[in-house]
């Protein structure tokens, strides 16, 4: 997400590097870089050249101080106006309804029925919600099917009528079920076609008229660039929704529809996907998205994400057990899990300070720990909770199980047993007593 543009903008940087003092000449050539770099980003062109403009007007207003290189004030500018060019801040989805009815809208292929199980997902789990999905697309035949099938991993309920053409009378049918079911938000998935028509534009304004929505987001895929935006354009100017969503920006996006949504139709950025998986759902932070761009990590998300997976009663079980030494392979596997459900692993590392640049042109797989659960799930219950007794011919046995070779098994017991030592030490003394032990 956003590597070409980061690269380039590290480069137009590069012009103020070394340099003693902001001048007319070196901030000129440095902006024109920057608008360059916007435009490679497929960011509208217009927006571009007011977004450098302000820049440099800001640029040659400073008083540079000794502490300060030009270098480091132009990076903080460009910081900002990032920033507020993405919004300024979060903007929360609107929850005031009495039930709150949630219409989604877009182009087919903009992952709308996927973005509405993880919205249900999201509201249930973040929110304390009790959601109900609609499957409103009665022209592609796999859009409700989809949904159901979605609702069922997610433990949501979905409401169908699969025999019906008429989504006003579904959508309207659903907010009544709602009602009786006790289900205080409704999340309508809505039909989408190849490029905007007129036949669209006119079923999701009836049905906007028929359930008077509490909130209208419309989801764009981010790898369409400006046809993002033009769409979104074109949708505002008949629904006037209240938010955008912003889809598959863990894929080979250039951030264009990021950086200029906002300014085009004037409606904030309320989420972003950053993947298939369901909890693969951010709400936007258009500054920790700017600490992104410019390759400064975003450790907050990163923090948030795993908080999100933290369960204080197993933590406080897992504790007990380090402390007995006691941690087995039933646990790693656990922790293993907890990682995997925070999202793409190189999008994780991306957000470590630092990290993005260096792991680039890495070609990390996000399956990386296959071949790990694959041992493990080929030690029997006993192997698993007591590996001490992993002889030799375990090892062949499980290494034949898991398709990989008995040196593989041998370097995940190794590495398990000093884990689990530095756990114990962790546990039993903090890092004085793992400094003893390196001394030792």
């Amino acid at each position: 997400m956003f590597d070409n543009l980061s690269e380039r903008l590290e480069r137009s940087f590069k012009i103020l590097k070394g340099e003693g003092q902001i001048t007319d000449i070196n901030v000129a050539e440095t902006v024109r870089d920057v608008r360059k770099a916007l435009l490679e980003a497929d960011v509208n062109y217009k927006v571009a050249k007011q977004f450098t403009d302000t820049v440099r007007e800001k640029a040659m207003g400073q008083h540079v101080l000794t502490a300060i290189k030009p270098g480091e004030l132009l990076v903080k500018i460009v910081h900002d106006e990032l920033t507020t060019l993405m919004g300024g801040s979060a903007v929360e989805i609107s929850l005031k309804g009495s039930p709150n009815i949630i219409l989604m809208s877009g182009l087919q292929g903009s992952g709308k029925t996927t973005f509405t199980g993880k919205l249900g997902n999201f509201l249930r789990n973040k929110k304390g919600l009790k959601p109900l999905l609609v499957a409103c697309d009665v022209y592609r035949p796999a859009a409700i099917e989809q949904l159901r099938v979605l609702g069922e991993q997610l433990q949501l309920p979905v409401y169908t009528e699969p025999d019906s053409k008429d989504p006003v009378s579904i959508a309207q049918n659903a907010i009544a079920q709602a009602k009786r079911d006790g289900n205080d938000t409704i999340i309508i998935d809505t039909a989408g076609r190849l490029a905007v028509d007129e036949v669209m534009m006119d079923e999701i304004s009836r049905i906007k008229a028929a359930i008077q929505p509490t909130e209208i987001l419309f989801v764009v895929d981010a790898m369409t660039g400006q046809d993002a935006v033009n769409t979104a354009k074109e949708f505002n100017d008949r629904l006037n929704f209240d938010g955008v969503v912003l889809t598959k920006l863990d894929g080979d996006t250039r951030g264009g529809a990021a950086l200029s949504i906002r300014t085009v139709v004037d409606k904030p950025i309320k989420f972003i996907g950053t993947g298939e998986k369901p909890e693969a759902l951010d709400v936007f932070h258009p500054n920790r998205m700017a600490d992104r761009i410019l390759g400064m990590g975003d450790v907050v998300s990163l923090v948030e994400r795993a908080q999100d997976q933290y369960d204080e009663e197993q933590a406080r079980k897992l504790q007990k057990k380090i402390a007995k030494n006691q941690f087995d392979f039933n646990d790693f596997l656990d922790q293993i899990n907890q990682i995997k459900k925070m999202g793409n692993i190189k999008d994780l590392m991306a957000m470590i300070p630092g990290v993005g640049k260096a792991i680039k042109d890495l070609d990390i797989d996000d399956n990386a720990f296959k071949s790990i659960e694959a041992i493990i799930f080929s030690m029997t219950p006993e192997e698993r909770t007591n590996p001490a007794i992993i002889n030799g011919s375990r090892r062949k046995r499980i290494a034949d199980g898991s398709g990989t070779k008995v040196q593989d098994v041998n370097q995940l017991l190794k590495q398990f047993e000093q884990t689990r030592k530095v756990m114990k030490l962790m546990s039993g003394g903090g890092m004085k007593n793992l400094a003893k032990n390196f001394r030792r």
